[in-house]
Formats: structure tokens, sequence, C-alpha cells
């Protein structure tokens, strides 16, 4: 539908700021009951200038009504008592009430220790934010406190809001193990203007202390190489923190080289496990990445014509695994796909990856080389628009086509929300001829979480043996699913806390009790929008919701400011809310509304009020259209006076 039409546009002598009495408003309509519960000019903006004269933009008033998740309201932020001397406290900055914007930091006497400093992607509710970070004001005001910021694996939702974060903190030390610093360093090259970061490499056996506390490190198993979980010691205890982890197991029965790599909590007595909660609804054990592997490596070895695999940048691991099998057998590798790209290149820095030369090629390169001696590796497994599978099932890949005689396997998941993407991915594939394997449809493991499945969330506990337990990295419902299983193995329910962003934990009295403070940290949220970081307005995000659901209708009206009357008939500006040339009767009301209330409101009025008549125009205008369309676009009144 065609709704970027304008009716009577605007002369020359008709543009906004002729006079210095001219103002607008921006309102979203509403049905009359709720204008009568919510006054115009409730939340004041500032004013904006548009050639000589002056905007105002001083209110708007009703709630969005819809079914996107209510955005968080701004309050005041809690008074935090001190922190006693013998109390460690903990505190979840992110990834509690989502999957994503990983953070948290644990706090004793002069000493904070932070583990990881992860993004969030946008969602419905957040249009146009580039991402969501933690809220990190807690930190940002005991800055001279922290003393490192431990990074346990290389994943955007663990690393992406260092760029970000750190300067705000003070840029304390990071220790991470050297994939993880290459790929952290590998990012920062995109923020020349932020100070250099310190990263220190370390490894599994290396103790650091810091201050009153020491870190320690373990491997854990995750799809990105030298993934490690954290214990941080503490004079009442060690806390623990694995991080993304999964077993490698036979038929769930881990290896001999997990359990020893857990061995050493045998002797431990464990104060405090803080757990992922990702895959806690996924009974028994994951499928083992190395089974994946050798499904994936009979598949190259036997397939008939190109192959074209989609899968994650960030799987790492299987990407190295499929190019190593590809070598093997004979093969040439095409990796499309920026972030794959650079992913490889780290890969091979980090001596992960040892191929030949000629084994990855251009996709220019693969037309003079027989179809069935390339696999081609390519990002958009999700159907992400602009990203190279897709671009390759819609035709406009510059080098590459898909056709009949071509294999397309998808070895991921489908993300949440991307169902409808993800099918017309495979439906521009299917047009094209090529045979589709896809992990739910493949007779074989073609695809595993890099999480562990319940029963190894379950292993994991009875090997730590916590006295109180924190789950994290997940939505509520997944904390609680967490909580309860920690319940079923033996930690009593006081010793169990169930955080939300912010929420503070403490373990007082030399580690006999934990509690669960009313106050919490400042936990609003902060975004990447653009250029800037912050808090951005609740009404911007608002304005976004309503543009993109119902639109905007703007009416420009010139008053004559000396009887009141209009000196022409308004004005109407549309985009996104109706198709304007078949509305000409819903036109010609609304325009009647507008001539009648600035008439018999400013009848007897000298000098015209105009932050009065603008909320009066809004409010009459916005019941008719809420009436004739049951649509709720932003108003946007513009008065001149002249």
């Amino acid at each position: 539908m065609n709704t970027e039409n304008t009716i009577k546009p605007m002369t020359g002598n008709d543009k906004v700021g002729l006079s210095p009495t001219s103002s607008t408003m921006a309102h979203r309509i509403v049905p009359s009951r709720a204008s009568a519960a919510h006054p115009a000019h409730r939340r004041p903006h500032l004013p904006s200038k548009v050639g000589h004269g002056r905007i105002a933009d001083k209110g708007r008033h009703g709630h969005h009504q819809g079914t996107r998740r209510p955005f968080p309201q701004k309050k005041e932020d809690d008074i935090i008592p001190p922190l006693d001397n013998d109390t460690v406290r903990i505190l979840t900055l992110g990834g509690v009430e989502e999957v994503g914007k990983n953070m948290t930091a644990i706090e004793f006497r002069n000493d904070i220790v932070i583990v990881d400093m992860g993004f969030q992607f946008k969602e419905e509710s957040t249009p146009g934010i580039d991402y969501i970070l933690p809220n990190t004001k807690y930190l940002e005001e005991r800055k001279s406190k922290i003393r490192a910021v431990v990074i346990t694996h290389g994943h955007l939702d663990h690393t992406g809001g260092i760029p970000y974060i750190m300067d705000r903190i003070g840029n304390p030390p990071i220790y991470t193990r050297n994939l993880t610093s290459i790929l952290i360093r590998k990012r920062q090259t995109e923020f020349p203007h932020l100070p250099n970061l310190d990263i220190r490499v370390v490894e599994k056996n290396e103790i650091v202390k810091l201050g009153e506390l020491a870190i320690r490190f373990f491997s854990v198993t995750h799809t990105v190489p030298d993934s490690m979980g954290v214990i941080i010691d503490t004079p009442f205890g060690p806390i623990v923190i694995p991080g993304d982890y999964k077993l490698d197991h036979i038929d769930g029965i881990p290896t001999e080289q997990e359990e020893e790599e857990y061995r050493i909590f045998e002797k431990e007595k464990v104060l405090l496990l803080m757990s992922d909660s990702t895959n806690i609804e996924n009974p028994g054990f994951s499928t083992p990445e190395k089974l994946v592997h050798k499904n994936l490596e009979e598949i190259i070895k036997n397939i008939k014509g190109r192959l074209i695999i989609g899968t994650f940048a960030s799987q790492m691991e299987r990407m190295v695994k499929i190019i190593e099998i590809a070598e093997k057998y004979g093969k040439k590798i095409v990796v499309e796909g920026r972030s794959m790209k650079t992913n490889i290149e780290i890969a091979t820095l980090a001596g992960i990856l040892n191929v030949k030369k000629d084994t990855i090629i251009a996709s220019q390169d693969a037309g003079s080389i027989p179809p069935d001696r390339i696999v081609v590796l390519a990002t958009g497994a999700q159907g992400e628009e602009f990203a190279a599978l897709m671009r390759m099932a819609t035709k406009s890949h510059k080098f590459l086509r898909i056709n009949e005689r071509d294999t397309v396997l998808l070895s991921s998941s489908i993300i949440p929300g991307n169902e409808k993407t993800v099918r017309g991915l495979k439906d521009n594939l299917a047009r094209q001829g090529a045979k589709i394997i896809h992990y739910r449809t493949s007779d074989v493991y073609i695809h595993s979480s890099g999480h562990g499945n319940r029963g190894e969330i379950e292993w994991l506990h009875k090997k730590i043996k916590s006295k109180f337990f924190i789950p994290i990295h997940g939505w509520h419902s997944m904390l609680r699913l967490h909580a309860e299983l920690a319940e079923t193995i033996g930690v009593p329910k006081k010793n169990i806390a169930i955080p939300d962003n912010g929420s503070i934990m403490e373990i007082r009295n030399k580690g006999t009790e934990m509690v669960k403070l009313e106050q919490k940290a400042p936990s609003g949220l902060v975004m990447v929008d653009g250029f800037s970081i912050g808090d951005v307005q609740e009404v911007v995000i608002r304005d976004r919701q309503m543009l993109a659901q119902d639109g905007m209708f703007v009416i420009v009206a010139i008053i004559n400011i000396t009887t009141g009357k209009l000196k022409k008939s308004p004005d109407i500006i549309s985009r996104g809310f109706i198709y304007l040339r078949e509305s000409q009767e819903l036109l010609r009301s609304a325009r009647l509304i507008i001539k009648k209330t600035i008439e018999d409101e400013t009848a007897g009025m000298n000098p015209i009020d105009f932050d009065y008549l603008k909320g009066i125009v809004t409010d009459q205008l916005s019941k008719f259209l809420f009436q004739k369309t049951a649509k709720h676009p932003i108003v946007m009144p513009v008065l001149i006076g002249v």
C-alpha cells in the first residue's frame, strides 16, 4: 500500500517558522475515554527550532496499546546500603532477564571483579536501536574498586559491550585466554578513538591475585575454542562461574577429559555456583559436537554437486572442522560473509586453523573448478536480508548462483523470532531447485547447541556441590526451572536466589547465609543508538513503536493571530497511516474539525495561547481519527501564526 502521499503540499510562503508564534505538538491518538484520563501536557520536551520560528513540542498522552513487551518505567535509583566487611556482594547486571548481555560483578571490601561484558541485539520493543547494554552505573560510581574484568569466551553476548563500557569503568585489565584476546583486539580496531585495552592472557593453571580476592580458571567445552570457567577465591570459599558450557560425552557419559577437568572441585568447598540456564528446558544431554563433525564429514565426502553450508560465524570450532574436512578430500572452500571471514582469519592467527594456502579461494574463482570440488561456507542461515546465503538465494550475489545441482545444508538452529525469515530463505532456495538439508529434517545430526541440556547441568551441580546457588544466563522462567533442579539435588531453598537484572545478593556472616536485597542496582535499559550510548528516553522508543505500527498524521494550519481565523484550509501530510487518495471524505471531515476547533477556541483569546491550542486540536482530531479508523498514529499539529 502506498502511504507516502501528501495532499495540498505547502508552498514556499507556507514554510514552517515564518512567525515566532508558530508551534507544533506531537501526540498519539487515543479514544475519548483515554483522553480524559491522560491530560495533554504531562511529559515535557525540549523545544526544537526550524527556520526562524519556534516549534514547541511539550507533551503527549495515552499508553501504547498493543502486544509488545511493556517498556520499563524509569524510576529513582535505590539507595544501596554500604557493604559490611564480612560480606561478599554479588550483582547480576545483565543476562538474567534475557539471553544475552551477560555481566556479573563480585564485590568484597575494596575489590570488584567483573565476569563478562556482553550485549544484546535489538528486539521488537526497541526499534532503531543497535545494541542493548548492561546498566553499569553501579560500577561507574565505584570504578576505583574494579580490579579486573574476566571474559569467559569470545562470543558477543559475553564480549560485545567491551568497546562501550570499558572506558566508563576506568579501563581495568581484562583477563582471558588467547583466542578470546585476539577476538577482542580485532573488534576493538573498529573503535580507534578508544584508549588501548590492557588484555592479559591467562591459562587454566594460573592464579591471579586481585586485592583480597584471587581468580583461577578451568577449561569448558563450548562452540568456540579457549572457552573457560572462572573461580573467584574469597576468604569464605570459592565462587564458581563456568560461563557457557556443555559436556563432551558418549551416550550421556562424560568423557575422561571432562571428568579430569572438573576433578579440581572434588577437594573444593564451593561457596557459590552461578551457572548457565539456557538449555534447562531440554531433557537429557545435548548432541556432542564430535558427532556433528562426523556426520558433516560423511556429507562433504559423498555429496554430488556443490555443497553450500550455512551456519553461525560464532561456531568457530565447526567452521575450522569443515575447512579441514574439505581439504582432506581435495575440495576447495569459498568463504562468504564478513564475520565468517574475520573469524577464520582470527582462527588462523591463533594457530587453530592450519590449511594449505590454496584451500580457501575467492568466490570469483569458484567458476573455474568443478562444482563437486567446491564447498561454500556462508553466513545467513537465519535468513538475514543482506547476508551471503540470502543473496545467493535471491540471485543478487555477484559470483555465486544457486542451481538444481546444489545442496544447501543449514547447520544452525533457528533463533526464536526468525522462523519467518528462515522459511523465506528456504522458499527462495527451493525456487532455485536446490536440495535443502536442515537440522530439523536431516536423518543425521548436523547441528548441536553450545549449551548443556538439563542432564549436563545436573551433572555439573553434582560435581561442584556448592553451598549457595544463583542461576544466570536466561529468561526468568529458565532461571526458576534451574533453581528447582538445584533443590532436587540437595541445595536448600533458602540458599538459592533467583535474580533480575540489577539484583544484589549478599553472602553474609563469613559465608553462613545468603540474602537478596530489596534494593537493586540501576537496571534501566542502556542502548547503543547510532553514535550515542545511554538511556534512550522512553518517549523516543514509544514514538518509534507507534510510527512502525500506525504511522503519523501531520496537519499544518496557518492562523491569523489578530482574528484567530485560518488563513487557508489546513494541509495534511501522512506517512504509514492511510492511503490519502482513497480517503478524501476522512480528510474533509478532519479539516472541518481542525478549523472549527481552532476558530472556536481562539474566539476572544488575545494573545493566542498556542500551547493550549495545539493540545485541544490534537485531542479532538485524535478522537475523530480513532473512531473512524481504530488506528493510533502519532498526530503532529503544526500551528503557524501570521
